[in-house]
This record gives C-alpha cells, structure tokens and sequence, in this order.
C-alpha cells in the first residue's frame, strides 16, 4: 500500500465504534514498526463536501476511472483516522499525483492556519 491508494476498511466511526466498510485515501504509512496507516474517508454523499477543504472525485475526472470508485464521491479531509493496516481489506485503485498532491497541501494549509 501506498500514499494516493484508495483502499476498503472499516472506517472507525467518531465516537470510536467500528464502522462499516467504506473506501478511504491513504496519505501515509506510518513511520514505526506497527504498519499504521493514515486515512481520509471517502464518501458517496457528496452533499457532505465542505467548500474550498474536501476533494471531490467526479465520474468524469480523468483519474475517476482508476480510482476503483463507484460514484462521484467526495474524499472527506475533516474525517481522517490512522488504522492498523491489517484492517485494510483490500486495494480499489489510486487516485493521480496531481490530485493527491492538492489534497495533501490543503490538509497541511489547515493544519499551519
């Protein structure tokens, strides 16, 4: 697994229940021995996206087709969560550097405002 993957996992919920399976964007693998990955979950409901901060993925996007996604979807950057790796089921696709570039500067923007 790699950063700009999109893989299936059970994304923790944020009252730390289980959830259930959803595709999620990995931005990074974990320095560290323990194989924890760090995630922004991505989401079919694209009326959640938040202006100007979320990344929304549409079916005509050139990198829509390698994505493995299903729909337009948003990829939700206030729902990040860091996993275990073995929770990773299994790899859908990826998303082009391009894309996951812009998403990993808002995301570092945000933290430095």
């Amino acid at each position: 697994m790699r950063p700009g993957d999109i893989v299936l996992v059970a994304f923790p919920q944020t009252d730390l229940k289980r959830g259930k399976l959803r595709p999620a964007l990995c931005l990074r693998v974990m320095p560290g021995r323990y194989g924890d990955v760090f995630l922004a979950m991505i989401s079919s409901r694209t009326h959640q996206l938040i202006e100007d901060f979320d990344d929304l993925i549409r079916s005509d996007d050139a990198d829509f087709p390698s994505s493995g996604l299903k729909a337009t979807s948003v990829i939700r950057l206030s729902r990040l969560a860091t996993v275990d790796c073995h929770l990773i089921v299994a790899k859908l696709g990826t998303v082009d550097k391009k894309r996951f570039e812009r998403i990993c500067q808002r995301i570092a923007y945000w933290c430095l405002d």
